[in-house]
């Protein structure tokens, strides 16, 4: 069968797929109710991002998963225990668990799970579930998951024509099973939300990615092209420690929160900023500069020094907001 009618066949297959869970999540409630934390106003369904999960199974199905299974059992882990957390609660301490198994699940498909790396591997699951929370946590407007997500996988399919790590089938299908979600997301008024179930697997898929790059090719520099979200949920974590906060108390301190909420910039402008700014920063990795480390140390330092200035100038409108509320004398 055509490549393309493949692709356009899974299309509709996913297509189909999320419709059929709006049915579902309709009729049992799996809905996201807005409070003085949320940027959003309007009761929406939550977890529609579950298209991106069932997207890498229709992957294996259609390509084969040879290969390629630990990872997608790993990603079977933390996905089921997001939506059950989405649906209802799941302690933390379960959760925990169980994505500390799903990050050895994939440190065992690279290849380095050993006992003589204990080191390496323990920093490793340590930035890969800090990837996977920040995706989860940036998740709090409207296209924004969808559309970062999709500014760090086209950089990496790029790349993959350059220097193949994954097939490219795999980077295709899950640009597709975003695009489905976005479909819905990517609106004035959403219909879905991503849910922890999205955030969390389509998180899970592009650190796979970024990972079985950076082992084969040695350059730990393509962490970059995460960049945006790296610096933003790092310095915000900063911050609030400096405020004495518990950092997984719910918040609305991003610097794209003070955007959509404060500065009231429309949802999608800000979901767009930040996916072109990545977009941007990937590619001049990809094709202007040669020096990735100069670069991604620029980037960097070029990125805290403006979320600093930002958060310096406006951060002010968010306290204001909680003296609104109550929550700030």
């Amino acid at each position: 069968m055509n490549t393309i009618v493949v692709y356009c066949l899974i299309f509709i297959i996913l297509l189909a797929a999320e419709l059929i869970y709006f049915r579902l999540a309709d009729h049992y409630n799996i809905i996201d109710k807005p409070n003085e934390r949320s940027s959003h106003t309007r009761v929406t369904l939550r977890g529609g991002g579950i298209v991106i999960f069932v997207g890498a199974w229709v992957w294996a199905a259609f390509f084969g998963m040879k290969g390629h299974e630990v990872f997608l059992a790993a990603l079977t882990i933390i996905a089921t225990v997001s939506f059950i957390d989405d649906i209802g609660e799941v302690r933390y301490r379960i959760r925990l668990l169980l994505h500390f198994t799903a990050m050895l699940m994939l440190f065992w498909q690279w290849g380095i799970l050993s006992w003589s790396l204990w080191t390496q591997v323990l920093i490793g699951v340590i930035v890969c579930a800090g990837i996977i929370n920040a995706f989860n946590f940036m998740d709090g407007i409207n296209g924004i998951t969808g559309a970062y997500s999709l500014s760090v996988i086209i950089p990496l399919y790029i790349i993959n024509q350059q220097h193949p790590f994954v097939p490219d089938s795999l980077f295709v299908v899950t640009a597709i099973a975003v695009v489905v979600f976005l479909l819905f997301n990517f609106r004035v008024k959403a219909r879905c939300f991503c849910g922890d179930v999205g955030a969390v697997s389509v998180a899970f898929i592009i650190v796979y990615m970024i990972g079985t790059l950076i082992f084969k090719t040695g350059d730990l520099s393509y962490i970059i092209l995460l960049a945006v979200y790296g610096v933003d949920s790092l310095l915000t974590i900063v911050h609030r420690l400096a405020l004495h906060e518990f950092i997984f108390y719910p918040h609305r301190k991003h610097a794209y929160q003070l955007m959509a909420n404060e500065l009231k910039i429309p949802h999608l402008v800000v979901s767009a900023f930040y996916a072109g700014l990545q977009l941007l920063i990937s590619l001049g990795l990809i094709f202007v500069f040669s020096r990735h480390d100069v670069y991604a140390l620029a980037v960097l330092v070029l990125l805290s020094a403006a979320y600093v200035v930002f958060k310096k100038k406006y951060y002010h409108l968010h306290e204001e907001y909680l003296r609104s509320i109550g929550e700030l004398k």
